[in-house]
């Protein structure tokens, strides 16, 4: 069994958003502009799932949290939370701003400007720990399926790094796709051949 899609999708804007700081696993809540994206998000996504068989997990840090529920509740379905769907733990870059995150780890921040894979605010994950993590909650969830689509609701780092994971391309090239916007979403086809990207940052 498996299903036949997955939407990835970014939970819409938070303050630490709007600031431009690392928000990481700290759980900041969505401000008045990301309600409003959640709300618009799940009545695109409605007028293309309803009367179809859906399922939906989501991180259970509040910013994915609230954005699922716009949807489940446009959709009449539960929401699974899953803490693997987590953003990437960015350690003590979290609430820094880049400003910030350069005078004080200027070497590692060019790295990961870079695309490289280096393990974030010093005790924090690496991208590649991250994309892990976060595929193989997708993975779990999609194969309990019987066809049709699972959404999965989480952060713009670790679905990102999912996606390459899924796809199966070798050392995350992360800088070979930009990052999802806020409630923006990225879609999968599962074919013969595996997964293939069909659409990304889609609003």
């Amino acid at each position: 069994m498996t299903a036949d899609r997955v939407i990835l999708v970014r939970h819409g804007r938070t303050t630490w958003n709007a600031t431009a700081r690392f928000q990481g696993q700290t759980d900041i809540a969505l401000d008045d502009v990301g309600v409003g994206q959640a709300r618009r998000t799940a009545d695109a996504l409605y007028d293309e799932l309803v009367g179809t068989q859906v399922r939906m997990v989501s991180s259970d840090l509040s910013r994915a949290a609230q954005t699922a529920r716009a949807l489940a509740t446009k959709l009449h379905v539960e929401v699974d939370l899953d803490p693997r769907l987590r953003e990437i733990s960015a350690g003590e870059w979290e609430g820094r701003t880049r400003d910030e995150i350069t005078q004080g780890w200027p070497e590692d921040f060019e790295a990961w400007r870079l695309g490289r894979d280096v393990r974030l605010g010093g005790n924090g994950e690496t991208r590649s720990e991250a994309a892990e993590r976060c595929a193989s909650a997708i993975i779990e969830h999609e194969k309990a399926m019987d066809h049709g689509t699972l959404i999965c609701v989480g952060h713009g780092g670790a679905l990102r790094g999912a996606i390459f994971t899924l796809l199966g391309t070798p050392d995350w090239p992360w800088n070979a796709l930009e990052g999802l916007r806020n409630a923006h979403w990225a879609e999968l086809q599962n074919g013969n051949r595996g997964w293939r990207l069909s659409r990304y940052n889609v609003s």
